[in-house]
């Protein structure tokens, strides 16, 4: 684990096997300004990441970088201790759908990978995510991460006050099935602010329990993971790593979002 600055405020879980949940799905203004802050710097550090993906590359160089940018603007990275999770950031190469641990791991030409990267600062946090290629990468995969952007933008446009929070499934999964792509179900959006993660469950799929009506000042996360096969999955010994189970390959996006009064702000942009 990589160290943190004293003077750093980390959250309230770092050093606990639970962190707390539950807060309003309806954020202050003052939250909602902390958490523009927290998104930008989040966004940014993902796009600092992003630079160096590249063949030779290890996955925890990228750990590295990401931690640096975090602490360098004043942020926790939030993953780092969430519920005794080792690293700075999350890279799941290829199979991996989410949570995949940096380690000595080299990406090779044609790996696609996801840098998922959270930052706490002022008590809140923003949490964004992108997949990216490695080198030359093979049509289908291209298209699969160029078509999960798309998924996840659609999903985000959908989002306006007064419809009801399965919208943005209906509207993910109705585009990924045009192409035959998995939607994984049991890793969805969430809500963010004070807490990692508020309880708050955003389904990227059509679910029909999923009917939470979406409100002006609410803040959560999208951020579908569609994959070439299979939605179903095995998890690694290591307790995080979630790989498809037929190792078929996976990418996803994420964004924090606001809803407005009239739709939405998107408060993960570099």
């Amino acid at each position: 684990m990589r160290k943190v600055p004293a003077q750093i405020p980390r959250p309230e879980y770092v050093g606990k096997k639970r962190p707390k949940t539950g807060e309003p799905d309806v954020k202050t203004p003052e939250i909602i300004q902390k958490m523009r802050v927290a998104g930008k710097i989040a966004a940014q550090a993902l796009e600092e990441v992003g630079k160096h993906v590249r063949p030779g590359i290890t996955t925890d160089e990228l750990d590295r970088i990401g931690h640096e940018f975090m602490l360098d603007h004043g942020a926790y990275p939030s993953t780092l201790g969430y519920r005794g999770f080792p690293k700075s950031l999350c890279t799941s190469i290829n199979e991996v759908i989410c949570h995949g641990i940096p380690d000595d791991t080299v990406l090779r030409d044609g790996d696609i990978i996801n840098v998922d990267i959270t930052a706490f600062i002022d008590g809140v946090h923003g949490d964004t995510d992108a997949t990216f290629l490695c080198g030359d990468v093979d049509e289908e995969s291209r298209l699969l991460v160029e078509r999960t952007h798309e998924a996840t933008m659609r999903g985000i446009r959908a989002v306006k006050p007064g419809r009801a929070l399965n919208v943005i499934g209906r509207v993910i999964e109705s585009y990924a099935k045009r192409f035959g792509y998995g939607v994984v179900r049991d890793f969805t959006g969430h809500g963010i602010g004070t807490t990692f993660h508020s309880g708050l469950v955003v389904p990227h799929y059509d679910d029909p329990n999923a009917t939470t009506l979406i409100e002006p000042g609410m803040t959560f996360t999208i951020e579908p993971m569609l994959t070439l096969g299979t939605f179903d999955y095995d998890i690694w010994d290591d307790g995080w790593t979630v790989v498809t189970k037929d190792r078929k390959r996976t990418a996803q996006f994420e964004h924090t979002l606001l809803v407005t009064e009239d739709g939405h702000e998107i408060l993960t942009l570099p």
